[in-house]
């Protein structure tokens, strides 16, 4: 009939299917935590995993910083086979450890080795926050120390990225007791003239910055990086005071004089290899003591 042919027609909206949801591949798409811009992986990955907005730096794991570090990605590893134990038989440990290692493909939280860097030889260790949240257990510290006595042996630059949540609780006294292990060794480095580049990422906690993390030549940080001992939310709870928005951040270590420098993730290797070049100059004696 003539009513029904003008008759108004009511719009329905169109819910996709699961189905269809599961097509589109898995991380196809990021979302800046901080600006909320969503971008492509493609476009992340080309810029470093730095917002194209923001600036805001993504978290990297172990084997893109040396990929984005070292000369053509090469690493020489250290103790790659060396994983944690379950010393103490703590509930659920083991289940969590076989998990992290699954899912990173990393036996632990920290990779150690040595390559160039601008040409110049040194040995480096990096952490991963995805791995158990980068906690610091007895292997960590194994590895931390037998990379600083490869530096005092070889007479290389030792650089080390920190990125972690602290100590591993399940491991208790023996992961606590790493950081004076680590302190000791680098302390032995000192005593050598080696040069030690600290370089903080995001975030560094508790026990790491505790002990190694803060005892570098050089301490350098990316931007935004939040870095401290305890959380502040922690803190504001305990002093009942409200902390500065930018608190623990890269930028406040700087201005409060923890930190020698933020440095840029585009301008990482420049920089290393201008301090490393500079250390070079001076016949090893390292810069900044």
């Amino acid at each position: 009939m003539l009513k029904d042919i003008f008759q108004k027609k009511r719009k329905y909206a169109t819910i996709p299917s699961e189905k269809t949801k599961r097509e589109i591949p898995e991380g196809l798409m990021n979302k800046c935590g901080k600006c909320g811009k969503i971008q492509t992986s493609i476009e992340l990955e080309k810029n470093l995993k730095v917002c194209t907005s923001c600036g805001h730096h993504f978290i990297l794991n172990a084997y893109e910083r040396i990929q984005l570090v070292l000369d053509e990605g090469r690493l020489f590893e250290y103790d790659s086979e060396m994983t944690a134990e379950d010393p103490l038989g703590f509930p659920g440990y083991k289940d969590k450890l076989a998990a992290a290692v699954e899912k990173t493909g990393l036996k632990e939280a920290i990779v150690t080795g040595e390559g160039t860097i601008g040409g110049f030889p040194v040995v480096i260790g990096v952490m991963t926050f995805e791995f158990f949240g980068g906690s610091m257990g007895a292997v960590v510290g194994e590895k931390i120390v037998r990379a600083v006595e490869s530096a005092i042996q070889k007479n290389y630059p030792l650089i080390l990225f920190s990125t972690s949540g602290g100590a591993r609780m399940q491991e208790s006294l023996m992961s606590l007791m790493q950081m004076a292990k680590t302190s000791a060794a680098l302390a032995k480095l000192a005593e050598k003239g080696g040069l030690y580049i600290s370089f903080l990422t995001d975030p560094t906690y508790g026990g790491v910055t505790a002990s190694f993390a803060m005892l570098g030549d050089i301490i350098l940080a990316e931007p935004g990086a939040n870095i401290g001992f305890a959380g502040k939310r922690v803190i504001e709870q305990t002093i009942r005071q409200k902390l500065p928005d930018n608190f623990q951040t890269s930028e406040f270590n700087l201005e409060h004089g923890q930190i020698d420098m933020v440095v840029h993730r585009k301008e990482l290797r420049s920089t290393l290899i201008k301090l490393l070049d500079m250390h070079s100059q001076k016949g090893g004696v390292a810069v900044g003591r």
